[in-house]
């Protein structure tokens, strides 16, 4: 039986096939960059979050030691607020009496919240250095603490000594903690605090230059006086000893709220707050410190100049402007704190006294009036609280890309936790199926190969082999010369499905040549390989047809091997045990590899199983009644074998698999011919299980693969190869930011169990042991391909995308099955 080509010289309009790849191809380019932005999200994300948890780019290094001969000995004797006004270093003392509350290394969800809870108990203001990366990680808590009342500063990005740091790398520290500021609770701020810092006197030589950079850049540091040292954890009354100042002398407190276990603290604070009150002491905030001194500075400067009329102008820190006049009277832009001058201090709501000769009260949107030769009036000129006043609104792109910021680092959040679990899901499925295959594997083999073993009465009834060829001018001639030799009878049907290389031709040629009486040629237009199966199943002419691809050989006993379980009639198919000829070359040897391993030894725990999900087109055996049954190979899906399987269990037919019937096919030998058949195939046992979908809830044999065959099926080839590049983005994460040695040994003890399960299947198959060489290898590069065609699948299946049957380029180079290397 033979078409008609077209006649030489006209153009041939496309067929159906031929378009719909077309459009097929079109859309392969953005779905493998949407596969690969995908892996790329991933890595981000986990950079993002490495980078928050210092694991990225940290750098422990803490300076101790060092000389401090350039640091001036005003500075180095001076209060803990250090400013660089004017370009000249200047620090401030806390006023007598008045604490200077601070914390460091927060915010923590944990001790946090406390902290502010017993704060707001006991109406207690405090300021916050905060590390930005805990910021971003807990926006919420920050937000709390501004709307409470507390002041906020910048303790770096990721705590690290910023002596060690380039200038670039300081201004991200800083830069990143703005914008964590900005997306958490909408501000910005100029206190700033270093990583390892204590006291004034700890600045050395190569500190001091950051400070310098810093302060010219309009932040004010903040060092300590008093360090209650509840890092130690050395009990509640040590903490509350220790952080109390000699005498009367105000303080710059330091407390920790993070960086560790922070109960002793949580429980002392309460206590120092009761103990300071008691003796007479106020708290407030480091830009309240600066009010009260450059209130005193006004007072002084007022009285002085009140009967010189002379003008004179105050200082101004953290926001805070004041200007005095001979004539005695005075604004200032935030209401004020006075000493020395008998102005009042008032904070929040609140009202304050004035000593030394005046009294006055104040409020944040009132006045502060006091007599001591002039005075002095001020009202607030914005709505930032003097207690405050050291932040900033943030606006513009400050605001926005603060706020994409938290939402990023949100998405890092959650999607760690997420992918961790899954990792550890994927890493015990993995472990799973070894274990489960090596176990069934070896009860298969053993009950195969028992010398008593039989499928019932031998076989010896002629077969159909079914061959559908489509441009196979280079193999098909071998293929015929191995079915030549074939010890068991056959006929030979080669359906050409409108090949345009002479392959029908050659086959002729070759089964003349050859004396093959028993040859077929059958041609038909282009109608894919489903329909050419289909030819051929209706042009077979006895009860068992073999189905072999146009690229493969068999071996002289493969057929006689692949039909002897047709003895037991519940058997309607057979799984033969496909080998890769072309496995000289390094793609070549992955894939065989992968074929001994991965491949066979899952069909072995299938076959037990009675849920074998595929046959394989290179080399499968059916009845004819049964394929006829099911409405024979489906144009439905891409992967017909696999859809002819499934249908073959639903109809309660038994699938088998058989080690001895071996055939050599050739495998692709690029890339981009692998990526393009190991699509198809995913993508077809996608739209396979989609269709046989209800046998999730038949009885009998169909239920039994819906229950037990497709779950398999979909945790061993779609999920776990979806979700194992986490395996190895997180193991080359670990070896590059965590710990190399560590990640190296895990990844190796991993190798070593799948190098073992592989040369336990390559015993079972009696295969050499050599190719084993090209496992690590094949491990860093093949199996992240093949797992990059999965995802991509997976893209198309949800994408709705349509892809149909490729033909793959062949060489011929598979030949008999004595010339193929073992």
């Amino acid at each position: 039986m033979t078409t008609p080509t077209s006649a030489r010289g006209r153009r041939r309009a496309p067929t159906r096939i031929e378009r719909a790849a077309g459009r097929a191809a079109a859309l392969q380019k953005p779905r493998v960059i949407l596969a690969l932005l995908l892996l790329l999200a991933l890595t981000c994300v986990m950079l993002l979050d490495g980078y928050l948890r210092a694991e990225v780019g940290g750098d422990q290094r803490v300076r101790t030691g060092a000389s401090s001969s350039k640091v001036p000995d005003k500075v180095l004797d001076g209060g803990p607020i250090l400013t660089f006004r004017g370009g000249q270093a200047t620090t401030v003392s806390v006023p007598s009496k008045t604490i200077a509350l601070t914390f460091d290394d927060g915010p923590n969800p944990t001790y946090t919240p406390q902290v502010l809870k017993i704060l707001k108990q006991y109406d207690v203001p405090a300021t916050f250095f905060l590390v930005g990366s805990m910021v971003s990680r807990y926006p919420g808590i920050v937000k709390t603490m501004v709307q409470q009342g507390n002041e906020v500063g910048i303790h770096t990005f990721t705590h690290v000594d910023l002596s060690y740091q380039s200038d670039a790398r300081i201004n991200r520290e800083m830069q990143q903690t703005q914008l964590a500021l900005a997306g958490a609770a909408g501000i910005t701020t100029t206190l700033f605090r270093a990583p390892y810092s204590s006291e004034t006197d700890a600045i050395d030589n190569y500190s001091w230059p950051v400070y310098k950079k810093l302060g010219d850049e309009g932040y004010t540091s903040v060092f300590v006086d008093t360090d209650s040292d509840d890092w130690k954890k050395p009990g509640v009354s040590k903490i509350v000893k220790w952080a109390t100042p000699s005498g009367t002398k105000g303080a710059a407190v330091l407390f920790h709220d993070a960086g560790g276990e922070r109960s002793q603290t949580i429980k002392a604070l309460p206590q120092y707050i009761e103990k300071m009150k008691a003796k007479g002491y106020t708290f407030t905030t480091v830009s309240g410190v600066i009010e009260k001194r450059n209130a005193a500075s006004r007072q002084t400067t007022a009285a002085s100049t009140a009967t010189n009329g002379q003008a004179t102008t105050g200082l101004t820190e953290a926001g805070v402007t004041g200007t005095g006049t001979a004539s005695g009277t005075g604004t200032g832009s935030q209401t004020g704190a006075g000493t020395n001058g008998g102005t009042g201090a008032g904070t929040n709501g609140g009202t304050g006294t004035g000593t030394d000769g005046g009294t006055g009260t104040g409020t944040d949107g009132g006045t502060d009036t006091g007599t001591s030769g002039g005075t002095v009036t001020g009202t607030p000129a914005t709505t930032v609280p003097r207690l405050q006043a050291a932040h900033r609104s943030a606006t513009g792109m400050t605001l926005y890309e603060g706020k994409a910021l938290i939402v990023a680092v949100a998405i890092a959040e959650w999607a760690l936790p997420v992918l961790s679990g899954l990792l550890f899901v994927v890493g015990v499925a993995v472990m799973g199926r070894f274990g489960m295959m090596l176990l069934i594997a070896r009860r298969h083999y053993r009950q195969r190969n028992k010398r008593r073993f039989s499928w019932g009465p031998t076989v010896t009834r002629p077969v159909s082999v079914i061959v559908p060829a489509y441009n196979e001018k280079e193999c098909i001639a071998n293929t015929l010369e191995s079915l030549a030799q074939s010890t068991h009878p056959i006929e030979v049907i080669v359906v050409d499905d409108g090949s345009t290389d002479g392959t029908s031709e050659i086959a002729r040629a070759a089964a003349d040549k050859l004396g093959m009486p028993n040859v077929r040629v059958i041609r038909q237009e282009n109608a894919g390989k489903p329909a050419a199966l289909n030819n051929g199943v209706r042009n077979a002419s006895y009860d068992i047809v073999v189905m072999m691809d146009g690229d493969t050989v068999f071996e002289p006993d493969t057929v006689r091997h692949l039909v002897q379980p047709f003895a037991d009639p519940e058997v309607g198919a057979v799984a033969g045990n496909a080998k890769v000829g072309n496995r000289n070359t390094v793609i070549g040897a992955w894939q065989h590899i992968e074929y001994v391993m991965g491949f066979n030894l899952d069909r072995r725990m299938y076959d037990l199983l009675r849920c074998m999900p595929t046959i394989p087109g290179a080399i499968g055996a059916f009845r004819r009644e049964a394929v006829l049954g099911v409405g024979g190979m489906s144009e439905d899906t891409l992967a017909e074998d696999t859809d002819i399987t499934i249908a073959m269990h639903r109809a309660g037919w038994r699938v088998v698999y058989q080690e001895h019937a071996k055939a050599w096919t050739e495998a692709p030998g690029s890339l981009k011919q692998l990526w393009s058949q190991r699509y198809r195939w995913s993508y077809g046992t996608m739209q396979a299980l989609w269709k046989h979908r209800k046998s999730l809830t038949d009885r009998g044999p169909s239920g039994r693969f819906g229950r037990v065959g497709m779950p398999l099926v979909v945790l061993f080839q779609i999920v776990t190869p979806v979700f194992a590049p986490l395996i190895d983005v997180f193991t080359v994460y670990s070896m590059i930011f965590v710990d190399f040695e560590a990640a190296l040994l895990a990844w190796l003890a991993v190798l070593g169990i799948q190098l073992a399960c592989a040369a336990y299947a390559f015993r079972l198959d009696k295969e050499k042991y050599r190719y084993l060489a090209m496992m690590p290898l094949q491990q860093l590069a093949y199996r992240q391909m093949m797992y990059l065609v999965l995802i991509h699948s997976c893209i198309t299946a949800l994408t709705g995308g349509r892809l149909r049957w490729q033909k793959l380029k062949r060489t011929g180079e598979v030949g008999t099955p004595a010339g193929v290397s073992g």
